[in-house]
């Protein structure tokens, strides 16, 4: 053989070898360790554009999930009920305005250095300066008074702040840098970042520091792909575990169990509580709709369409119909629920109302208006899009004509105060879910409210959930907001949204492991809560 040609063998094979041992080192592919696992996340678990710091709003945030390298004050068990982490007890003042931690004194960081009250106190007070999308605004500040205590000030009284000191990982406060902290966290928690592949991955260790139980799976790779490829990733076998898109829902694939887990995830429509009286937002956009302020329309919907029925046609009977929008959660009120897919009763709510079909056009009418509006939804997301085309259809048949739009959330945004918006909430917060989503508020750019709901009544309670300082009390307060003597902002009361659907979290999960022992529900979006009791079938 030709001298030349043996040197260019010899190259293509080493680069052969090359790219052999680079792929292997980008782990783009499931190794053969059965302690080793993959992960897909749900795009609402994006990857962090500034990395894994929980000040910043990783493992918090929204959707609230494991940070897996921090660990928290607090955690949720099986039950579903909040219970101690690195905390081991706590005090609320009398007035609400101190809550004052106790935590363990035997923790380290992966550094191998100890986890102090000081580190927890930095942790809250980064997170207040951090203008992420964290919301410590109601946080005064945060002192360690000792090695193992914290306090807590708040501005005002908080019941739901458990919620915050149950969400918000801890970081390490010497050498910490917002700049770097993000690509190269130290936490207290079952895992270490091993290696973060912007646009791709993140591989995990375990933690030999750890605390807690040693998790049966050393390493976890997260993927962070969108919703296209996900069948795709099940397919080929490059995860363990991967969402199901709303087109897969009734796909089988072998090697794949299919579970679906309970999130609370509530999918609803907006309706703009206020009259158009001329006004505009500062951008300009109307406020108010002289339609969906009649409360015979809102009620009307609410009793007239079929949630059972887009429950089965929108997601394959992986979810439950909803009306309140927290009708799963411990402050969930029955009382506020209506009996639904009743055709009569909404067109005679309409006909009471002063609604009436004059034309034959199959809309109702009343003082010279149609009952027609539009529903703005994101056109990104095909379960929304299925969701408001069965909203629309089922509308009509009672005889309202819902003009559908499908855009993006900036326009969403621009036009909530005018027109019904598809929106969702997931927050096992009732901060999140009843107090920003009902309390009266002023028209700004938040999409919380969006339908400007006032009642002073509705007002009152929240406000009493707010600033109570017995938890569990708490609970049965917040559910009065929803319905108490005709009023409230569930849908027997003056149903302010159309709640239509909880849309589970589904997944296909390799038929090697257990993810579902001591699971709680309603928490479905948080795929890792229970990572610690993950073991093999």
């Amino acid at each position: 053989m030709d001298k030349k040609y043996k040197i260019l063998i010899v190259i293509a094979v080493i680069l052969i070898i090359g790219i052999v041992i680079f792929a292997s080192s980008m782990g783009t592919t499931k190794d053969d360790n059965p302690r080793h696992i993959v992960v897909a996340m749900h795009n609402n678990i994006a990857e962090p554009d500034s990395g894994f710091d929980p000040t910043l709003g990783w493992g918090c945030g929204h959707q609230n999930y494991n940070p897996l390298v921090q660990s928290t004050l607090f955690k949720t068990d099986s039950n579903g009920t909040i219970v101690n982490d690195l905390a081991t007890d706590y005090e609320i003042s009398s007035d609400g305005l101190k809550w004052t931690v106790h935590i363990r004194d035997d923790v380290k960081f992966s550094d191998n250095t100890t986890l102090t009250a000081s580190d927890v106190a930095f942790t809250f007070n980064q997170a207040k300066i951090s203008h992420s999308e964290l919301d410590m605004t109601n946080l005064e500040s945060a002192k360690a008074t000792d090695n193992t205590t914290i306090e807590f000030n708040l501005k005002e009284p908080r019941s739901t702040f458990i919620y915050d000191l149950r969400y918000v990982g801890i970081i390490k406060e010497d050498g910490y840098n917002n700049e770097t902290y993000g690509e190269n966290p130290i936490g207290s928690g079952p895992y270490i970042l091993k290696q973060w592949d912007r646009g791709q991955q993140a591989i995990f260790e375990v933690n030999p520091n750890y605390y807690g139980d040693e998790p049966y799976y050393t390493q976890i790779t997260l993927l962070f792909p969108d919703e296209a490829s996900w069948l795709e990733l099940a397919k080929s076998g490059e995860a363990d575990v991967i969402p199901v898109p709303i087109n897969g829902l009734n796909e089988t694939i072998e090697g794949y169990d299919k579970i679906s887990l309970s999130a609370g995830r509530a999918q609803g429509i907006s309706l703009p509580y206020q009259e158009d009286t001329g006004l505009t937002t500062d951008a300009g956009d109307p406020v108010g709709n002289n339609v969906t302020a009649d409360d015979s329309i809102r009620k009307a919907l609410n009793v007239g369409i079929n949630r059972t029925e887009i429950v089965e046609t929108t997601y394959s009977g992986h979810g439950a119909p909803e009306y309140t929008g927290v009708d799963s959660r411990d402050y969930g009120n029955p009382d506020a629920i209506v009996e639904d897919g009743d055709i009569n009763e909404a067109k005679r709510i309409l006909e009471e109302g002063g609604w009436s079909d004059t034309n034959g056009d199959g809309i109702v009418e009343k003082d010279g208006m149609n009952a027609s509006f539009k529903l703005y939804y994101p056109s990104e997301y095909l379960d929304r899009q299925s969701l408001s085309v069965a909203f629309s259809e089922q509308a009509k048949e009672i005889g309202i004509n819902v003009e559908l739009v499908g855009t993006d959330w900036d326009t969403i945004y621009a036009n909530m105060y005018n027109s019904a918006a598809l929106m969702q909430q997931t927050s096992p917060d009732p901060y999140k879910s009843i107090y920003q989503q009902y309390h009266s508020k002023e028209i700004d750019t938040n999409y919380m409210n969006p339908n400007l709901y006032n009642n002073s009544k509705v007002d009152d309670i929240v406000e009493q959930a707010m600033t109570t300082t017995d938890l569990d009390a708490s609970n049965s307060i917040w559910a009065q907001a929803a319905y108490t003597d005709g009023e409230g902002f569930g849908p027997a009361g003056d149903a302010p949204w159309v709640w239509v659907a909880t849309y589970n979290y589904t997944y296909f999960v390799s038929d090697d492991i257990n993810i579902s022992t001591d699971r709680p529900d309603n928490l479905g979006n948080d795929i890792l809560i229970n990572i610690l009791e993950w073991k093999p079938n």
